[in-house]
């Protein structure tokens, strides 16, 4: 496919959010789904939502014009995208305005990776990182067991965007570098349906940071966080899909700083014998704001840690052997040692941090 498509998807997209996201952010006031400042809030002031409408329209208007010029049109996953991106934007815009309760929210995420598993598109095989095939529903013996797997993936990462929407164009931003992440790896494999789709997605994406970045005049809400999370897990799942040299690390990496920070979030909240569901200020962005940096600071920051996230899922996704564990190691180290100096999971347990003081010291009075 020409190169100038996904030029063209991208701007059209880009251009498209940019003139929604005012209209939206009107009707937003409008219908009285605005954010309201409480404790646990990082603004001071009244703040319309809604923005994931500007988001899904720029994204489907654009696609659905721009992939069939292109021949490029893949009808799965275009269509799970569209129903049930609907389906997510829906409950994301109901939650915005009247604030739905969790089990309410779920029912609406698991009906939107219904759709995408009715649609066909669910892990069919795992990957070592030394390119065996592992074929999951040969290796349990049983036809259906992919789609709990799906469902699961689906469902946990839309969440794990979701929870780290906390500051203005965070979860926007780290959804761009993920989106084009992975449209990076489907022009490596040769997809270049599913890279039209990502290039179509961050144009969307762009063209509403523009009102998004700090100072925000507008958030995306539960509406675009919700629908980037669904976005996000059904493109990786096409990477299983088709079976190309992806494997089961790389769309972790991909979605690195969401998924991380919902799993520390997880552990954190249970080392303190607290709900899983309940909020806290502990997550990446709480943190890092607590050790001095500005909004705009603590953003880049975490940029910054989400393009180093994706640029190992690139890595990883090469042919490789030994150092690819090797890679897999240091950053697990370099996490852990970040997790432990920040104090995402405790201020005062820092065991790593605590070893490798001693060997220090030890070293240092031993040549002594």
């Amino acid at each position: 496919m020409n190169v100038w498509m996904y030029v063209i998807g991208f701007v059209a997209a880009c251009l498209l959010a940019t003139l929604l996201t005012p209209l939206v952010k009107k009707f937003a006031i409008r219908v009285k789904a605005v954010a309201v400042p409480n404790h646990r809030s990082m603004h001071s002031r009244i703040m319309p939502q809604l923005g994931g409408l500007a988001i899904f329209f720029a994204f489907i208007g654009v696609y659905f014009i721009v992939a069939p010029l292109a021949g490029e049109v893949k009808t799965d996953l275009a269509l799970a995208l569209l129903i049930g991106g609907a389906v997510i934007v829906l409950t994301g815009a109901l939650d915005d305005r009247f604030v739905l309760s969790p089990k309410l929210k779920l029912l609406g995420q698991l009906i939107a990776a219904g759709i995408v598993v009715a649609f066909g598109l669910q892990v069919d095989f795992l990957q070592s990182p030394f390119g065996d095939f592992m074929h999951l529903n040969d290796w349990v013996g049983m036809n259906w067991v992919g789609i709990p797997i799906t469902i699961v993936w689906i469902v946990g990462v839309t969440n794990a965007i979701n929870l780290i929407d906390g500051l203005d164009g965070l979860s926007a931003g780290v959804s761009a570098i993920a989106t084009a992440t992975i449209m990076v790896l489907a022009l490596l494999m040769g997809n270049p349906g599913v890279a039209l789709v990502c290039a179509v997605l961050l144009g969307s994406i762009v063209g509403f940071l523009f009102f998004n970045f700090n100072p925000a005049s507008i958030f995306m809400g539960d509406t675009g966080a919700l629908f980037l999370g669904f976005c996000l897990a059904t493109l990786s799942i096409v990477g299983f899909k088709q079976a190309t040299v992806i494997s089961l690390i790389v769309p972790i990496l991909i979605l690195g700083v969401p998924i991380s920070d919902t799993f520390l979030a997880i552990i954190r909240r249970k080392l303190n014998n607290k709900p899983i569901s309940a909020p806290d200020k502990g997550h990446l962005h709480h943190c890092l704001m607590d050790l001095g940096f500005s909004t705009r600071q603590t953003v880049m920051i975490i940029y910054g840690i989400s393009v180093l996230f994706g640029l190992c899922a690139v890595l990883l996704s090469q042919p490789m052997q030994w150092w690819t564990i090797v890679l897999i190691a240091v950053l697990l180290l370099v996490l852990e040692l970040g997790v432990e100096a920040i104090g995402i999971i405790s201020k005062t347990k820092k065991p790593l941090l605590g070893f490798l003081l001693k060997l220090t010291r030890g070293v240092s009075r031993a040549s002594k």
